[in-house]
């Protein structure tokens, strides 16, 4: 039997529209506040400058898949130094366990891109078609001329602001003035377009009419969260033993909730935090700055709803005190957390400013493994690359050190050392020798050491490798 036969519906139900009434508070200034800052660095992060000399690109922040590297002001992280990219997302991994175990789904309440955008498209709704009452009247109409010129015109700005968010996203791969200049005139590749068009429909698409339901059954945290959270975790609760049994204002009940509705009405996920933790609530606390101000008025005292840990709501119900919030946060899970995060921190750090200026890496050319000279002598080649990491030429000397006599020479030149471009890695071929009769011409392998140096600065860099000779 099917779920249709059995439910007598669909599989899924239908969306129910959410019109979040606009609230004042503390943490809807917070709100307001991060999504200005996050949307500042998001726009223009990418048209920030930075002087890195006449060879390299002056974007503080380019992801230049064209080079495989990335930029971050003064940072520079090469191909082989993915290890840097790979320890920020362990931190960010680490971080969100952190801070949920902590506070709960701060991080989905109040940065997360798809709080942050649709924040912005339900101010632009608000600003538009008003406040929930009219926006409710509105949705509720028939399709006259003014509720097709309102909805145009809304959907319009989203469009805009969907555009402008996918360009914002392709300028960090690309330096920005340049190709912002060539999507204008038609010249840009075509990958570039792609990538804003499927952006700017996802943004429409996401921030302004699925919204809660991106939360909800595309997003995996809600699902997660239940492991990070304990008992401790501060997190948006409603004090039922307070609030209930709830009823109108002149009704004769004993709890404060007077069954407003108010924090329903601003909840933009349209649950109602009464009914207790659910999933998909995700804390961004609008419910606490409405129920606050209702409690206001009322002459009650305010934190009906409020940031409050499930172990303190129980010693509440029993007449106790809570717990002050700092021991709630600084707990052994949290600073174990705390630990493991900073750790990878400073490694990172340390890492980072006692890296090389120069790098070298050798890789046998092993068809064939070995070459046998007129003379006896047994030759290997090797194919060897030299990093340059500062942004002007270089002249590098290169050199071997083995148990056994060898000799090291460079194809294409007399010499020992070459010019390294600015920025760049560069390939030479070269060949190691054993004279004959000497000891590394019979064995199989004598490990050899490749040592590069800096002429100017003496900076000197190595790595290992093998000679092969003719043992089996």
């Amino acid at each position: 039997m099917s779920v249709e036969q059995n439910t007598g519906g669909g599989l899924y139900a239908p969306q129910e529209p959410i019109f979040p009434r606009r609230v004042k508070g503390t943490f809807r200034n917070l709100k307001w506040w991060i999504m200005g800052v996050t949307l500042m660095i998001y726009y223009l992060a990418p048209w920030i400058r930075w002087d890195r000399g006449a060879h390299m690109p002056d974007q503080a922040i380019l992801i230049d898949l064209a080079h495989r590297r990335f930029f971050f002001f003064m940072i520079e992280i090469w191909p082989h130094e993915f290890y840097f990219i790979a320890g920020l997302l362990i931190m960010a991994g680490i971080g969100l366990f952190l801070f949920t175990s902590a506070l709960g789904r701060v991080w989905c309440g109040y940065t997360c891109p798809q709080t942050v955008w649709t924040d912005l498209f339900v101010l632009v709704e608000r600003w538009i078609e008003g406040d929930r009452n009219a926006r409710v009247r509105l949705w509720r109409a028939k399709w006259d001329a003014r509720k097709w010129r309102l909805r145009l015109t809304k959907w319009l700005v989203w469009l805009l602001i969907a555009v402008a968010t996918g360009g914002a996203w392709v300028f960090y791969f690309a330096d920005a003035p340049t190709l912002f200049h060539d999507l204008f005139t038609g010249q840009a590749a075509f990958v570039a377009y792609g990538a804003i068009a499927v952006l700017t429909g996802t943004t429409f698409v996401f921030g302004g009419f699925m919204r809660e339901q991106v939360c909800i059954y595309m997003c995996p945290w809600p699902r997660i969260q239940a492991a990070m959270m304990d008992e401790e975790t501060l997190t948006v609760t409603y004090r039922d033993h307070r609030g209930e049994p709830r009823g109108k204002k002149h009704e004769n009940t004993t709890g404060d909730c007077i069954d407003c509705m108010a924090c329903v009405n601003v909840c933009p996920m349209g649950i109602d935090i009464r009914d207790g933790q659910q999933l998909e609530c995700i804390t961004c606390a609008l419910c606490i700055d409405a129920c606050d101000d209702v409690m206001t008025r009322i002459g009650k005292p305010r934190g009906l709803i409020d940031y409050c840990t499930l172990s303190d709501q129980e010693r509440e119900r029993q007449g106790g005190a809570p717990r002050p919030a700092w021991r709630h946060i600084f707990r052994v899970r949290t600073m174990i957390y705390t630990a493991i995060w900073g750790g990878i921190g400073v490694f990172l750090i340390a890492a980072l400013f006692l890296r090389p200026e120069i790098d070298i890496s050798v890789a046998p050319v092993r068809s064939p493994l070995y070459v046998t000279m007129s003379d006896g002598s047994i030759r290997n080649a090797y194919e060897v690359r030299l990093r340059n990491k500062r942004n002007e030429p270089r002249v590098f000397h290169l050199s071997i050190t083995a148990a056994d006599p060898l000799r090291i020479s460079l194809e294409g030149t007399a010499q020992l050392h070459v010019t390294v471009p600015p920025d760049q890695t560069f390939e030479q071929r070269v060949y190691v020798t054993a004279r004959p009769g000497s000891p590394a011409t019979e064995k199989a392998q004598t490990d050899v050491r490749f040592w590069v140096e800096d002429l100017t600065s003496r900076d000197r860099a190595y790595t290992d490798s093998v000679f092969h000779g003719r043992a089996r």
